[in-house]
């Protein structure tokens, strides 16, 4: 496109020019207003350290085991408001460790509240404790 095209897109529309910037800055009061304060209260109410009522272990997988492959796996569980455990999101960690991380997780049982919550749980693999 020819430079005149946008050198005079602005000289011949001032007035779209204002209403843009007024709606630009009624969208931003707008954003500040009512976006960040829920936004705060709700990640205040989800996040949460639920005490754990009770647990299963996961089972380690024999083979590595044996291999004596090991570590940390991360995990976000959401906890309804009975407390059991609804849903389990793998955050990181040896996939097959994380399987049976996951499938023991999903047996707990954490303390009654009154919203639902979401709990970051670390399980360690370990082949000496083992």
């Amino acid at each position: 496109m020819p430079d005149h095209c946008f050198a005079s897109r602005s000289s011949r529309f001032p007035r779209a020019r204002s209403i843009w910037r007024a709606l630009a800055s009624a969208t931003l009061a707008v954003c500040l207003i009512t976006g960040f304060v829920p936004t705060l209260a709700a990640q205040k109410a989800s996040r949460s350290d639920r005490k754990v009522l009770a647990s299963t272990k996961p089972q380690y997988p024999e083979p590595l085991k044996l291999a004596r492959i090991g570590g940390v796996v991360r995990l976000r569980a959401t906890v309804l408001p009975n407390g059991t455990v609804s849903n389990v999101g793998i955050l990181g960690g040896n996939p097959i460790l994380a399987e049976s991380a996951v499938a023991a997780i999903k047996k707990w049982k954490f303390a009654p509240a009154s919203l639902q919550t979401v709990e970051d749980i670390n399980v360690n693999f370990d082949p000496r404790s083992e």
